[in-house]
């Protein structure tokens, strides 16, 4: 059927028209055409399409107020007068033609060239209603035209905020707004991130770098100066605080900025002289009877209509489940209002914040006669423990794998009613990835969650009204219940460790480290036993950001880890000193050798004395302090130390286990740097032959072996070619972007300069500087060896001048990071003394 979407139009009459076009749609869905508007309002169907697509706008005020007249007749309302329609004419009229992509904004940057549309705006719900609110909705938002508004969407958990938020931000989006940014704001990393990707989808400057408040400042800054029209749209803000430092601005801006927020907060923290709050509340009376006339059919009497309505509070996330349970259970209004009003409420509802008093009741038992009937329907007995593990998990936004890994399996499968034998005794319940796939069907049919196959890594959203409700129903269930609950929560963090990638090289792991967290956050003590300790879920998630080259990130986490389980364990508990070891490593990646290598010794003195010089815990200590006082300058006393952990590692753990080969890997390395080139070489052909049988030839640990043995000594041209098959290696198994593969590249680039591909060196050297800045972050050890390369590259290439400017830059912030005594600042500062030298001596 024809649309009415006059796409990328700022008209504000074909905007009316396409208002009218959606609402007519949904009161009189047989009749809505473009050619039975153009018989019924006798005006040519060329002119009607022509609105519709937004190729011509109205012109002809009787025309117009023909057109007009018939889409409200359709759409039940009120039609507009001609003088209401050529007020809106006149407008158009009047607007002032928009700046083109060539133009450039008010800060002096050249205006991008395309529409950016960052982040995914949800869709309509099923028969959605538009309602009165969002009249006052749009005349709030208008006033951005001239001055940033910032409205606040309050109110309660269902009460169709973001449905009005994305019906706004679609609306605008067809009228022509440059750039559009929907957050998912219910944590400041979230608003952080959205703002970052922004700053880089603009192209503003610092926006690749991996410091995403950085970036974020940069949109922020942007936003006030620009003058593209722009909205963004804060969605389920939870914590005023996580905006600290994050509203966009409150400035004049021509071409209009707007802000939309939605949160269920009632804060002083969110109101202000600049921002406009509209309170949303329940659907009135009529809208609940046209949303349930919609949903059930017009053959439900309107008494028994407006009777369910008043029953749920005219709440529309209530109204959405109890027309599902009807849909579903295939049963009349009036047998679902006599069970809604006789269930006994067994199990807890939700707390203040979430529902106002004379709702709780209501929508607890509405969720309750949803999830039972749900749960009868085939495959019977697995939706409520499907919802169970959902309700632990990130409800924005959590991977279907997670459900159906083998411990999720497990889990579900002992859920199952009535055991059934095979022909051969055997017991022949089973879950599989087939059977989760249809009770998550069973409850996006019954609004429970929103099920969508096409979102990758995000295939399961649950509304957080039901997502609490869930986790506080099983919480409260007598005796059982914070077994159960711990039960879940174990199965949920099984679950998410066992789908893990060994490497990283999509969006998975930053969803798996959400869902980490929001397990975290919701399980409480749970995942924390005095027996076996944290779950080994938190300390896989915390780590993983600093292999992913997010280091910074990587020690406020894992600091955070060592704080929880000081808490829980106290100062001696192995998983305790597992999370100090871990803050430790990130320091040292981070360019703190010198704390890193004095944070090792402390920890290996409380390894000895609470697990025995013998435990692998002490092992591994023991070559991370040797490993960050080879990195801080010692590398005599680094080396003897790798001698003497080997002999202990092959004596205690075996000669193949991956700890033993990690300490040969490292005493190689040791030797490499104390000068022994020739013998560093030998030991790590020895040892890649040992990791290939052992590990395999696509483990990283391989793969950094051959790294090692691409420096041969005096041979740069074989180093090149060692150094081009390994790179094609670690971007196949690893990933372009991986932290390893960005060190690969600059050796490459070091080795082809050496065999005289001066001027190719550079150019590799300069293409890598953008990647490690844009994945690294400034201020990471390695973009700043590249930079130290890329200054020496210069020089080589026959530009003294500029290395010398280029090791300058980079000596103040070594220093700055790194500090004036570290070794490599003081490396930096013979270079750059060295080609001041020959700069003037040429």
């Amino acid at each position: 059927m024809a649309q009415f979407r006059p796409e990328g139009s700022t008209s504000q009459v074909l905007a009316e028209l396409a208002r009218l076009w959606d609402q007519a749609r949904v009161h009189s869905p047989g009749r809505v055409t473009q050619k039975e508007l153009a018989k019924v309002s006798r005006v040519p169907h060329s002119t009607v399409n022509g609105w519709a697509t937004g190729a011509a706008a109205p012109r002809d005020l009787d025309q117009l107020v023909q057109v007009g007249a018939a889409l409200a007749t359709w759409a039940n309302e009120p039609a507009l007068s001609a003088r209401e329609w050529g007020r809106l004419m006149a407008a158009d009229q009047a607007r002032p033609a928009p700046a083109t992509p060539a133009d450039a904004d008010r800060s002096g940057q050249t205006a991008v060239a395309e529409r950016v549309r960052v982040g995914a705006i949800p869709q309509p719900a099923d028969c959605f209603q538009d309602r009165q609110v969002a009249e006052r909705v749009r005349v709030a938002a208008g006033a951005g035209e001239t001055v940033v508004l910032t409205q606040v969407l309050a109110g309660m958990g269902g009460v169709g905020k973001t449905q009005l938020a994305a019906a706004y931000a679609r609306r605008v989006w067809q009228q022509g707004v440059q750039v559009l940014v929907w957050v998912n704001a219910a944590t400041r990393d979230g608003i952080v991130s959205a703002y970052a990707d922004t700053a880089a989808r603009l192209g503003l400057p610092l926006a690749d770098r991996d410091d995403p408040e950085q970036a974020a400042r940069e949109f922020l800054v942007w936003a006030e100066t620009t003058g593209w029209p722009w909205l963004v749209v804060l969605d389920d803000v939870q914590r005023p605080k996580d905006l600290s430092g994050l509203w966009p601005p409150a400035a004049v801006s021509a071409a209009g900025g707007r802000v939309l927020v939605t949160t269920r907060l009632r804060e002083a923290a969110l109101a202000g002289a600049d921002r406009a709050t509209v309170g949303i509340g329940a659907f009135t009376e009529a809208e609940a009877r046209s949303y349930l006339a919609a949903k059930l059919g017009g053959q439900v009497p309107v008494a028994e209509l407006d009777g369910l309505a008043a029953d749920l509070g005219l709440l529309p996330l209530a109204l959405a489940q109890a027309a599902a349970y009807i849909s579903n259970a295939a049963i009349s209004c009036a047998a679902y209002r006599q069970r809604l009003a006789t269930r006994l409420l067994a199990h807890s509802v939700p707390g203040e914040d979430y529902l106002p008093d004379g709702h709780r009741r209501i929508v607890t038992v509405a969720w309750e006669l949803s999830i039972d009937h749900a749960g009868r329907v085939a495959p019977a007995g697995l939706a409520r423990a499907v919802l169970c593990l959902v309700s632990v998990l990130d409800p924005a936004g959590i991977p279907q794998s997670v459900l159906t890994s083998p411990p999720a399996l497990e889990y579900l499968t002992s859920y199952l009613p009535e055991p059934a034998a095979d022909a051969s005794g055997e017991d022949a319940r089973v879950v599989d990835e087939a059977v989760v796939d249809e009770v998550l069907r069973v409850l996006h049919r019954h609004s429970l969650i929103d099920h969508d196959r096409t979102a990758t890594h995000r295939e399961i959203r649950v509304h957080q009204l039901i997502h609490r409700a869930t986790r506080e129903n099983l919480i409260a269930l007598p005796e059982l219940g914070p077994h159960l609950f711990t039960e879940v929560a174990h199965t949920a963090a099984d679950a998410l460790l066992r789908i893990w990638p060994p490497v990283e090289r999509d969006q998975l792991g930053q969803v798996l480290r959400a869902n980490t967290s929001a397990l975290h956050k919701a399980s409480g003590t749970a995942l924390y036993s005095p027996d076996t300790g944290a779950h080994r879920a938190l300390f896989h998630a915390a780590p993983s950001l600093g292999d992913t080259g997010q280091v910074t990130a990587a020690i406020t986490a894992c600091t955070d880890l060592h704080a929880t389980c000081l808490q829980h364990f106290g100062s001696d508990h192995p998983d305790t000193l597992a999370s100090r070891h871990n803050v430790a490593r990130w320091r040292g990646r981070a360019g703190d050798v010198a704390g890193a290598a004095a944070a090792f010794e402390e920890l290996l003195a409380d390894c000895e004395r609470v697990l025995g010089p013998d435990h692998p815990h002490t092992l591994i200590t023991r070559g991370s302090w040797a490993y960050e006082r080879g990195q801080a300058g010692d590398a005599a006393g680094a080396a003897a130390a790798f001698e003497e952990l080997l002999a202990d590692c092959e004596r205690v753990l075996g000669p193949d286990h991956p700890h033993t080969l990690i300490t040969r890997a490292n005493r190689a390395a040791g030797r490499g740097r104390a000068g022994d080139a020739a013998g560093a070489v030998a030991a790590c052909e020895e040892l890649l032959a040992d990791h290939e049988r052992v590990l395999g030839p696509d483990h990283p640990d391989t793969l950094a072996t051959r790294y090692g043995l691409g420096g041969r000594a005096g041979d740069a041209a074989g180093a090149a070619a060692a150094l081009e098959e390994l790179l094609a290696d670690q971007k196949r198994v690893l990933g372009p972007d991986h932290p390893a593969t960005l060190i690969t590249r600059g050796n490459l680039a070091d080795f082809r300069g050496e065999a005289g591909d001066a001027v190719g060196a550079v150019a590799a050297f300069e293409e890598l500087l953008a990647d490690c800045e844009r994945v690294l972050g400034g201020d990471h050890p390695g973009t700043l060896i590249t930079r130290g390369n890329l200054a020496a590259g210069r020089g080589r290439a026959g530009d003294a001048a500029g290395a010398v400017a280029a090791y300058e830059e980079t000596l103040a912030d070594y220093e700055r990071v790194l500090g004036s005594d570290h070794p490599d600042t003081l490396t930096i500062r013979r270079n750059l003394a060295a080609w001041r030298e020959r700069l003037a001596g040429a």
